[in-house]
């Protein structure tokens, strides 16, 4: 089976997005990085706290959120998103967080079963 066209062969990308593989994650490492999420919950009253990720190659995620140890975490590029997830703890019980790359900014929530809350944030690179 040959995948050149009339006009030119088909390069690398082209034959992944053909085959309907996923291209190459290069916008995955911009969700790496240094992020201060804003986890005000009223107006006029800031509340923010650091969050570090490293997303290595094999699709896992260490670093820090809300001055806890990523304990567990798992990143992906799917869907025209890169997102990660992963679990911290305060001692007491787990947190479950999740975030989006969207844009220059991350959107994420955070699941605190033991609190009995679900809370959605915003966060900018720091």
């Amino acid at each position: 089976m040959s995948f050149e066209t009339e006009d030119a062969p088909m390069s690398g990308l082209a034959l992944a997005l053909f085959l309907g593989a996923a291209p190459p994650a290069a916008a995955a490492p911009a969700l790496a990085g240094d992020w201060t999420i804003d986890l005000s919950s009223e107006p006029g009253k800031p509340y923010t706290k650091p969050m570090s990720l490293t997303l290595h190659p094999d699709g896992t995620v260490t670093g820090s959120f809300y001055e806890s140890e990523i304990l567990a975490g798992r990143w992906k590029t799917d869907r025209g998103r890169t997102c990660a997830s992963f679990r911290t703890t305060d001692g007491v019980g787990p947190y479950h967080s999740s975030v989006c790359l969207t844009g220059t900014g991350v959107t994420g929530q955070t699941w605190a079963e033991q609190r009995n809350f679900l809370f959605n944030w915003n966060g900018v690179r720091r």
